[in-house]
């Protein structure tokens, strides 16, 4: 039997798991499931000791992710038990904000049963830069005239717990949205052993994934760690078609040597990446993009396993270093 999952404390948001179960694998994003398996393995995790659920519009077809927390826990989700949910905004005009992430959150909260979520998070990346009409571009000048107000208001009606950012975009926006006097509650961050955002990364900045969860850190931020697997490329195998010029597939056979370490080290490439992700400092919670039970034990005894030693971790650094 598996140890208690560790909580760790998520900026404001206050204690949850260290492991977060995300929606993009319960949706089929990555990869095939059932909608009853997608069903069993949401169950499992909660059972396991998550306490905090990830979900978004665009996991799957029709809001499939959030379609299966409606189905598992018919409205009334388990005692202790947290859930986000997400929109992608772009940049429209300023009046249309406060609309737009309220018909999403109206949406959202319907296919899941619920009347409230606990952090609502902008999707997307956030840029100086961004003209009006973006669609997956959220201009800094708009977000501070209307996103985070619109968020506060959605909190002070009551149909919001908190809000966040999808941490992934130009470094200098990000960097400036987290060090702002009131910033957001939680940000969502790149966290694997690639420092690699792969084909969310839509810029040709350095990502500076590790300097944004420092930053977050400094101010107060809770840090969702995603991408701990890279969608894939730090697995055994991708399982689903991609071209060779893929992202995903390059990082794939970036991460060749970190392959061989972790069978010399008797774990699978998956169990080790997340024990990575949970080890790194300044990350309170991993987002898992388990799509099936099998999946979520594996991830599930990673965290039972405890951090990685310093030893290990400049080993599997080294596996991917750029010479």
């Amino acid at each position: 039997m598996l140890a208690p999952m560790k909580r760790r404390t998520l900026g404001r948001i206050g204690p949850v798991s260290a492991l977060t179960i995300g929606g993009g694998g319960l949706g089929q994003v990555w990869g095939s499931t059932s909608r009853e398996e997608a069903v069993a393995t949401l169950r499992a995790a909660v059972d396991g000791g998550v306490t905090l659920i990830d979900m978004a519009p665009s996991y799957g077809r029709d809001g499939e992710a959030e379609r299966v927390v409606g189905d598992t826990f018919g409205g009334s989700l388990p005692p202790g038990v947290r859930i986000t949910t997400k929109h992608l905004l772009g940049t429209p005009p300023a009046a249309e904000v406060y609309a737009r992430l309220t018909a999403s959150l109206d949406a959202s909260l319907e296919r899941m049963k619920l009347s409230r979520v606990d952090i609502f998070v902008l999707h997307g990346m956030l840029d100086a830069a961004a003209e009006q009409g973006a669609t997956s571009r959220t201009n800094l000048g708009l977000f501070w005239q209307a996103v985070a107000p619109a968020f506060g208001r959605l909190m002070e009606e009551g149909r919001i717990g908190a809000w966040g950012i999808t941490g992934v975009g130009h470094p200098g926006a990000v960097i400036e949205a987290l060090s702002a006097a009131d910033p957001p509650f939680v940000a969502q961050c790149i966290a694997n052993l690639l420092d690699s955002p792969g084909g969310m990364k839509r810029f040709d900045d350095d990502p500076r994934p590790r300097g944004i969860i420092a930053t977050a850190k400094a101010h107060g931020v809770g840090v969702m760690g995603i991408r701990a697997v890279q969608a894939g490329a730090l697995t055994s195998a991708i399982d689903r078609d991609l071209p060779e010029d893929h992202p995903e597939v390059k990082d794939f056979h970036r991460a060749g040597a970190f392959r061989l370490l972790a069978a010399d080290l008797r774990r699978t490439p998956a169990f080790l990446a997340h024990q990575y992700a949970l080890s790194m400092e300044g990350v309170d919670t991993v987002v898992l993009g388990v799509k099936n039970r099998e999946e979520l034990e594996e991830c599930l005894a990673a965290e039972a396993a405890g951090p990685l030693s310093p030893e290990v971790v400049a080993m599997i650094d080294a596996s991917v270093s750029v010479s």
